[in-house]
């Protein structure tokens, strides 16, 4: 039975020396986070936490959120790692909603700590990190450093079994609201063993990872490179590419996520000036890449082994594209990941056939076990499965198959735009967005109106020194679109609004400037 702090456990055994991560101009071995881990476990139950607490990380990208995920797990408890940039009264929410009993954040931000420890009842213990304010101030919490250097460092006996929780990622899906994600041990260890196989990992893989480990995707960066016994280059972001791109080539990375964001800022760069020779992989979710962008990238890196993808945070993967079929299925996302089963679905339960659009449904031990607290939402989305306590996930997503198993991914349920008395999947637009010269990033979304039901707006950013006008768009989108699913709207940005991870914010599209 393995666990998911196992995955550390497991390194500093076989690689105790070995530099595991990579972060803030530091190198730290297998054996030093363990030892850290420990440290912070030890520190949690003495402060009294007991199995099945939540501990709340709410930091930046950092050593310190690495040693807290598996420290909090160490210790027996359920970690939840919030975006560093969300709000101190979204933290409360969240923190309330998951009766937190731990927390680690920022020294600099003890004001925050203040006000959660008056908001948050069941709050016991806070722990700070790095440097306190200025202004000399009573710290509402302890300081980090103080507690790791006063705690043991062997290893605590952990009573922690593989169907418990090990962590809440908190989603806010298509109402806004989070919703937290319940994971076991046994989900998560399939699910990353799932990935690492497809992705061929092994202990000479180096990984960079820019997006937060609060985003499931980044988290699984950390999670799979410590089961596989590589190295992890943690960054804050892919604000600066050039500085990422340097760090790719002084670390000799050779595994890049993505998202279209990332590939959207890569593109358009100069690259020779960077020795990217060892990449062996990329992989792109959390929103489909255009298909252009995909040919573009496969262009600018022909020895890298490209991986389209697809999954949501309630069963972490569900797809993958084999890299040596996007010729001849460039539109697709690929055959369900090792392990698991698809299906599609109509309204009535129906399962379809080959080029038959419904409800994509998943099954496998990597379907989570639902959201916290939220019975209702969980039925909606986790419904009975073929033997007693199995769990499918309806996924809200429309997919077609064609006859080899391989997935189209359409539409979200909530984006298909209605217009004219027409279905349009916003997909469909986007792609022949990216296919007019000089766009970058596209996307197409369903406004109110009184005529229409909803008109179609397109919202563009172009790349440098092009100049693209309305009626340019409009005469591209009338040779390759229906004219029901010509937009009615067309915005050029300079950037369009995003999520904490990196997804386009079609919410804030919608609404009116």
């Amino acid at each position: 039975m393995q666990l998911v702090h196992h995955f550390l456990e497991d390194g500093a055994e076989r690689f105790p020396d070995k530099v595991a991560l990579v972060c803030d101009g530091r190198r730290l071995t297998y054996a030093e986070i363990e030892t850290q881990a420990n440290q912070l476990a030890h520190a949690l139950r003495a402060q009294g936490l007991q199995r099945g607490d939540r501990v709340a990380i709410w930091l930046p990208n950092s050593v310190e959120a690495v040693v807290a995920i598996f420290g909090a797990l160490k210790a027996g408890g359920i970690f939840v790692v919030l975006h560093a940039t969300t709000p101190a009264g979204k933290v409360a929410r969240i923190l309330n909603n998951c009766t937190a009993s731990a927390l680690v954040l920022p020294a600099h931000q003890a004001g925050d700590a203040r006000f959660l420890r008056q908001a948050v009842p069941s709050l016991q213990t806070v722990i700070l990190c790095g440097e306190p304010p200025d202004t000399p101030v009573d710290l509402p919490g302890e300081r980090w450093d103080e507690v790791l250097d006063a705690a043991p460092s062997a290893r605590p006996r952990c009573p922690t079994i593989d169907v418990d929780l090990a962590c809440l990622i908190y989603t806010s899906g298509s109402t806004g609201e989070p919703k937290g994600v319940m994971s076991t041990h046994a989900n998560v260890v399939f699910a990353a063993s799932s990935i690492i196989r497809y992705l061929e990992n092994t202990p000479d893989d180096v990984v960079i990872n820019v997006l937060p480990l609060s985003f499931d995707y980044g988290l699984y960066q950390l999670l799979m490179v410590f089961k596989f016994g590589g190295r992890l280059v943690l960054e804050r972001s892919f604000v600066y590419p050039a500085a990422v791109l340097r760090r790719i080539e002084a670390e000799r990375v050779t595994g890049l996520p993505g998202v279209p964001t990332l590939y959207a800022m890569l593109l358009p760069m100069n690259l020779s000036r960077f020795d990217l020779s060892s990449l062996r992989y990329m992989t792109n979710t959390a929103a489909a890449l255009p298909v252009e962008h995909i040919r573009r990238l496969r262009e600018r890196f022909p020895w890298v082994r490209f991986y389209s993808m697809y999954g949501l945070t309630e069963c972490k993967r569900v797809c993958y594209m084999p890299p040596e079929e996007l010729d001849r299925r460039p539109g697709s996302v690929g055959i369900p990941i090792p392990g698991t089963e698809v299906w599609i679905e109509d309204e009535t339960g129906r399962r379809l056939g080959p080029g038959e659009i419904g409800e994509l449904v998943v099954r496998g031990s990597h379907v989570m076990q639902g959201y916290w607290n939220d019975p209702e939402e969980t039925a909606r989305r986790y419904r009975p499965g073929r033997y007693p306590a199995e769990r499918l996930l309806y996924t809200g997503d429309l997919f077609y198959m064609d006859e080899d198993g391989f997935l189209y991914f359409v539409a979200r349920k909530d984006d298909v735009i209605k217009t004219r008395g027409e279905k349009v999947a916003p997909r469909e637009v986007e792609e022949v967005l990216y296919k007019l010269p000089g766009v970058v990033e596209a996307a197409v979304v369903g406004v109110p109106d009184e005529v229409l039901g909803q008109a179609i707006k397109a919202v563009i950013v172009c790349g440098d020194g092009v100049r693209l006008t309305r009626q340019d768009v409009l005469r591209h989108c009338a040779q390759h679109l229906e004219d029901f699913a010509v937009p009615r709207y067309v915005e050029v940005r300079e950037r369009l609004p995003r999520t904490p991870s990196g997804k386009i914010d079609r919410r804030a599209l919608v609404a009116p400037d």
